[in-house]
């Protein structure tokens, strides 16, 4: 039986760190976490734990987690994985089976080689190492301007903090890149 959709307990990123230490695909943290590894601390509560990867290594990813059974997300409800589902959706979230919760929403991300596509806009374009920062403990993160790109479209009170504590750290080529993509 699936859980309701708000049935999460979700992990911290250094435990999806160390199942994904050498799977051999880009991926990173994103969202609110990746807002806390960019700064160093842990800022505020995380409901969830949001990953990226290109598309097409989504299954490099899933195998890591034999234990958890994943599930389409979109539009209100969760599907089992089939090509038609994927093609629908691009979350994908991490079912404990055994504990009845969610664990990480894996963000299935257009991508070109090895650059990153916007699914908002595919004129918006990124390497994946310009994409991919590393704290200090080496998790992969979702750049500081990308993440605000993606939170400035939700409008929460959450992403708007998460601006103002980041928008002073950008550099002047973090800034510019996001003053672009967000006109």
């Amino acid at each position: 039986m699936t859980p309701d959709l708000d049935a999460w307990d979700a992990w911290e990123p250094p435990l999806v760190a160390a199942r994904l230490a050498g799977v051999g695909v880009p991926w990173c943290v994103a969202g609110g976490w990746a807002i806390d590894l960019f700064l160093g601390e842990r800022t505020r509560p995380h409901d969830d734990l949001d990953l990226a990867v290109p598309a097409a290594s989504f299954p490099a990813v899933a195998a890591r987690f034999p234990d958890l059974e994943f599930h389409v997300a979109g539009d209100g409800q969760v599907e089992p994985v089939t090509p038609a589902a994927l093609a629908r959706h691009y979350q994908t979230w991490a079912l404990d089976p055994a504990a009845g919760v969610w664990r990480f929403d894996v963000l299935r991300e257009p991508s070109d080689g090895g650059v990153w596509v916007a699914r908002r806009d595919a004129r918006l374009r990124r390497p994946y190492g310009e994409l991919i920062c590393f704290d200090r403990d080496g998790i992969p993160y979702l750049s500081p301007e990308v993440n605000l790109f993606f939170k400035a479209a939700l409008g929460r009170e959450k992403d708007r903090a998460d601006y103002e504590r980041v928008e002073p750290l950008l550099t002047g080529a973090q800034r510019a890149w996001l003053d672009a993509a967000l006109s």
